[in-house]
C-alpha cells in the first residue's frame, strides 16, 4: 500500500530554525494527524515536526513557534489560536517535518474558517 504524499507548499520568509519543544502555543484550535512513510503508510516515529504562525494581532513571533517530535505511532497534536490572517493571505500554519531516511517536508495547513480542529497525516517521500 501507497500513500499519497503531502503536498509541498512555500517556506516563507518567516521561518527561524530551533524553535522549543512544545505542543502548544495556545488555544481554541487543535491540528493533529500522523506522520506516515508514502513508500507504505507506516508510521514514522520520532520525526520532528516545526510549526509556526501568526498571533492573534497577525504578527509573527517566537511565541508562536514549536517544535514537537512525533510519537511511536507517528501521532502529533498541536493547540494553537486560529491563525489570524496575514496581509494578502489566508489564515494558515507553516509546518516543517524532517526524519532519518525521509526527504523534508515543508507544507501549510489552511483551517476551514471558524473551525476549532483538524487532522492533517504529514506523509513523506522516502530519501533514495
Amino acid at each position: 500500500m501507497r500513500c499519497e504524499p503531502t503536498r509541498e507548499d512555500g517556506l516563507g520568509p518567516m521561518y527561524k530554525p530551533d524553535a522549543p519543544l512544545r505542543t502548544a502555543v495556545g488555544e481554541g484550535y487543535l491540528l493533529s494527524g500522523v506522520v506516515r512513510s508514502a513508500a507504505d503508510c507506516t508510521p514514522i516515529a520520532a520525526a520532528r515536526i516545526e510549526l509556526w504562525l501568526t498571533g492573534s494581532d497577525g504578527h509573527y513571533d517566537d511565541d508562536h513557534r514549536a517544535t514537537l517530535v512525533s510519537a511511536a505511532t507517528g501521532a502529533y497534536r498541536f493547540a494553537s489560536n486560529y491563525p489570524s490572517p496575514y496581509p494578502g493571505r489566508p489564515p494558515h500554519i507553516h509546518i516543517r517535518v524532517t526524519a532519518p531516511g525521509f526527504q523534508t517536508l515543508i507544507t501549510q495547513h489552511y483551517p476551514t474558517p471558524a473551525a476549532t480542529a483538524a487532522e492533517l497525516d504529514l506523509v513523506l517521500r522516502p530519501a533514495h
